[in-house]
């Protein structure tokens, strides 16, 4: 499938490429992974071919990542605006503060400042909980997440691994509250594991 063949992402008007580019691996401070000169050519090739579609996460390579997104988008021939690109909070890059990460308000507002700086840009399209923070209320979570895009730092919210019940305890508590509602779920898919969950699959068909 072309990558200029968008489409729209979930229920919203936003049109993304079919095929997202992942940057879990931009960047070798894990000790493999592509170079930034490896990165930037991969970006160019992927953009110069339509796709538009961008994800990343606050701990990939320890928040270069986002960096090397960023640096990129700053200097070479790419409006920022031409671009999704998508980006996660929960993981911590602080060992031994106990709010560096996770679900919380104080751990979410912080997580998105340091990703818009990284990223060099003031709004992320997409940003999704990376995994499910069973200490803290899902009130709590979407609520924040509400008020970030009411403050324009974040245009779409998604979760990434959580379980379908909370999820949909989520959405319903959204809609309840008249609340930014998610849009996207991002769930394993691969060639080890080719089995979503019934309630997984479930929930999707119903949203």
């Amino acid at each position: 499938m072309p990558l200029d063949h968008y489409v729209t992402l979930g229920r919203s008007g936003l049109r993304v490429s079919p095929f997202c580019l992942g940057a879990m691996t931009f960047g070798d401070d894990w000790g493999w992974g592509s170079s930034v000169e490896d990165t930037a050519a991969i970006l160019t090739r992927f953009i110069e071919a339509g796709g538009n579609f961008i994800d990343t996460a606050n701990v990939y390579t320890r928040g270069h990542s986002e960096k090397i997104i960023g640096d990129y988008v700053r200097t070479q021939e790419v409006r920022r605006d031409q671009l999704v690109i998508a980006t996660k909070f929960f993981g911590n890059l602080f060992p031994g503060d106990p709010n560096g990460g996770g679900a919380s308000r104080k751990s979410i507002t912080a997580a998105c400042d340091e990703s818009l700086r990284r990223l060099q840009t003031d709004y992320i399209d997409l940003y999704w909980m990376h995994a499910w923070d069973n200490f803290t209320p899902i009130e709590e979570t979407m609520r924040a997440l509400d008020d970030l895009v009411a403050a324009g730092k974040v245009r779409y919210v998604g979760f990434s691994d959580t379980p379908a019940w909370k999820v949909a305890q989520a959405q319903t508590v959204a809609a309840f509250r008249g609340w930014t509602p998610l849009v996207a779920l991002q769930i394993e898919y691969s060639l080890i594991e080719r089995r979503p969950s019934s309630a997984w699959a479930a929930w999707s068909r119903r949203s």
